[in-house]
């Protein structure tokens, strides 16, 4: 509790050996390791948590680069009939709006985050979409659960 109130007062505008000398922050700083090594991880602590790396790409960007999957390949000028990481990432790089130096990680995390999976089959598949086989022809079989089974 005195070390939170000793940091308080140095984030008022508090000198340190002000927040010292305040009632109850002197026994923080008579105890020993703590001042200065610790000050850093003090500050450090009061800072909200980051997880990852930073984000490279915005919000355009990820959006560029689902919509670029969504786009059904060329054959001839893609050379595949089916998106893969590496297809893909070629054809972002090549594209004149393109990334280019989007990488594999990048676009699996956006795809990820867009709700898309890579099956078994070596296909991508909407998550909680499926295509199911009929006496009447393919259907699509769409889970309404998926969104809060995720969350």
């Amino acid at each position: 509790m005195a070390r939170a109130k000793a940091l308080l007062a140095v984030a008022a505008g508090a000198s340190f050996v002000a927040a010292a000398r305040a009632p109850g922050g002197g026994q923080v700083w008579r105890s020993p390791g703590w001042w200065p090594a610790s000050i850093g991880r003090a500050w450090r602590a009061l800072e909200p948590p980051r997880r990852g790396p930073p984000v490279r790409y915005d919000a355009a960007t990820r959006e560029r680069i689902v919509r670029e999957f969504r786009r059904t390949p060329d054959r001839e000028h893609d050379g595949t009939a089916t998106w893969s990481l590496t297809t893909l990432q070629r054809a972002l790089r090549r594209a004149p709006d393109g990334l280019p130096a989007v990488s594999t990680k990048t676009i699996l995390t956006t795809l990820w985050g867009a709700g898309y999976t890579w099956q078994q089959s070596r296909t991508w598949c909407h998550t909680g979409t499926v295509v199911r086989r009929r006496k009447a022809g393919p259907v699509t079989v769409t889970d309404r659960d998926t969104a809060p089974k995720k969350t």
